[in-house]
Formats: C-alpha cells, structure tokens, sequence
C-alpha cells in the first residue's frame, strides 16, 4: 500500500523508474528501502532545501539506495519469439511442455543452467531455452514497452473520483484486488487511473502499484480452454441457430471489451482495439479464439478485474463498440498487424496514435 511520506515527492518518479525497469513491486521496493529511507530525511530535505547543507552525504545515501534497487534487476526475463514458446517441465527439448509463453509475455528467473533457464510467469512455472529469452538490459527494454503499470485496491470498497481531491463527483466503487491501468502518479495522495476508458482519481492511500507484465499459461489452463471451445463447436453443429448463438456472443464478448478499453474514444479509437484482438487471434502467438485472447492470462485488466464479464452480462455496450467488434472480426483494421496498445500517457513506445492511445 502506498502510504504519504514526506519524501514521496522527491522517490516518486525514481520509484516508478526503477519498477518499470525491473518488473519490481512499488510496495517491495519501498518495504526493502524503508529503514535506509528513515536515516535519509534529515538528507533529502536537504536536497529539497538547499540552504541547509548536507547535499552530497544525503546524495551519496540516496545514490547507494538506487544501486541496491537496480541489483534486483537480474531476475527479469522476457520471451523474444514471434510465436509461443515452449515451456517444459525440465531443461531438455524433449521434456513434457508444461504451457506457453506468448509474445512479448514475461516473469523471473527461478535457476540457470546448460543454456536453459527456469523462469516463473503467473502460474506457469519451468524451463525455456535462452535461445528465445532477453535478460538485462534487453529484457528491461522490452518490458518498459510492453507493460503497464496497475493498482489494485487494498481496502473493501474505494471510491473513484472525477478529480483528485474528496469533494470530487465519485465516478464508480472498486472491490477489494480490483486493477486499474496506471496513468500518473499525481503526489502521495492521488493517483490517475484509466476507468471505463477514461481518466479518473483514486487514493493513494488504499491501492497497492505494481509493474504489470503479460503473463505465460500452463498447458491445464489452455486444455480446459480448448476442451470449453470445442463443446461449443459441437453444440454449435447440432442446430443452425446455435451456430449463430456462439457468433453472436464471440461478437458481445468482443464489443464489451473495446467498451471497456476505448468507449469514450471515437469509433476508430474502437475499431483499433477491436482489430488488436483479431490480429492476435490470426498470429499464431496468442490463443487462436477471441474468448481465448481476451481472457488469456495476465493481457488485458478489464479482462483482469471482471469488467469484462460485468459488461458483458449486463449489456451496456454502446452502438458503436458492437459496430467496431462486427467490423474488427470481418476483417478490418486501422492499425496494420499491431498486437498491442497502450494509453499514451503511458507509454513511450512509437506506433500509431489514435484518439488517446498508441498501436503497434
């Protein structure tokens, strides 16, 4: 949990730096530091306050903590495959495979040897072949791209606020492990989140951040999965109309999602997460059905914290969402071959702007 320190302004963004390179938890991060941190005020509000003196000892201090933190670093691991990699139970390439690890999905290394490494990824636990893994800096790189910093709620209920301060409109209430994707930390009491693909203010106070990278899935995961889609094929083939049925909710589940990741934006804003999902199924990388893509672990945090579901099943998906999802699954797209998307806010990464977000 983030909790108000005097020196929060100062750490914040070196926090935040540190986390996104290293896939580490704000929280551990702070945990692991706090004692250092104690020693340090007297330091650091010496370097907020000039006149004071004392700058180079508390930069010294501060400048040990860094290095502390970024040692952490080398446990971070990222798949470079442009199709699913095999993770096997032990580190031969005729070991049963116990799951994948799709593009661009990563975790942390657990042991190394023989030019294998095991790595941990969600729930997927085994090894891979350093031929298709990036470590250090490479990793770090890819991860900066690729992931997104969340918050998940550590109260019972939260309040969503339309601006950061408590007299503010309450947009919504989360429930407790709730996620958000991160837009900015404002200071140590507000945070920017993205709820229902727009910009509202959550308390610092009551949410635990992490740096959120995609996640593997074990071959249980993706058999259940399978063995779920192939019944519905059946009962599909036993009536015409049942054939449509199955469509018609690939098509709900679908539009709920671009609801929930770009409803506010203009309809190419959601015909591009719409084709982000159908490029994915096309891939070979990713789950070859639209239930699969969405709901694989670890990729989407609407999928992530029930949005998904909740908009689905309770129908509030506008008319352009399911004219974007009917589009995307005909073949459209104003993005290329892009299998990802971030808020621009959030990201550095080049692609393809459109409305509030990058696609590439």
């Amino acid at each position: 949990m983030l909790r108000g320190r005097s020196i929060f302004p100062v750490l914040a963004g070196l926090l935040l730096s540190l986390c996104m390179l290293c896939g580490m938890r704000i929280q551990a991060a702070a945990s692991d530091t706090r004692g250092n941190l104690d020693s340090l005020n007297v330091g650091i509000s010496n370097i907020i306050d000039p006149g004071s003196g004392g700058n180079e000892d508390a930069i010294r201090e501060l400048t040990q903590i860094v290095e502390e933190a970024a040692a952490n670093k080398s446990d971070l691991v990222m798949a470079d495959v442009q199709m699913a990699l095999n993770v096997r139970a032990e580190a031969t390439e005729d070991s049963e495979k116990v799951g994948l690890l799709y593009k661009d999905c990563g975790g942390r290394i657990l042991e190394q040897k023989d030019g294998w490494t095991k790595i941990e990824s969600g729930d997927l636990v085994g090894w891979a072949s350093d031929e298709y893994l990036l470590f250090d800096e490479d990793a770090e790189a890819l991860a900066s791209e690729v992931g997104n910093m969340i918050v998940t709620i550590e109260t019972e209920t939260l309040r969503v606020r339309q601006e950061p301060n408590t007299d503010s409109e309450i947009l919504g209430l989360l429930s407790q492990d709730d996620a958000l994707d991160v837009i900015e930390v404002l200071d140590e009491e507000w945070i920017s989140v993205a709820f229902d693909s727009d910009v509202a203010y959550v308390s610092a106070e009551y949410v635990d951040m992490n740096f959120h990278i995609d996640e593997g899935e074990t071959m249980a995961v993706i058999k259940k999965r399978e063995e779920e889609a192939e019944e519905a094929k059946k009962k599909a083939l036993e009536d015409t109309n049942a054939a449509i049925i199955a469509e018609e909710d690939d098509l709900r589940l679908l539009a709920a999602l671009i609801q929930c990741e770009a409803g506010s934006e203009t309809y190419q804003g959601q015909l591009a997460v719409g084709a982000v999902v159908m490029n994915r199924v096309r891939s070979g990388a990713y789950p070859n059905t639209i239930s699969g893509v969405i709901y694989a672990s670890g990729q989407f945090t609407p999928a992530m914290n029930g949005k998904v579901a909740k908009t689905y099943y309770n129908g509030n998906v506008s008319a352009s969402c399911y004219q974007a999802a009917q589009d995307a699954m005909a073949g459209a797209t104003n993005v290329g071959d892009a299998t990802h998307f971030r808020r621009a806010a959030t990201t550095t990464h080049e692609g393809i702007l459109i409305d509030n977000q990058i696609f590439w």
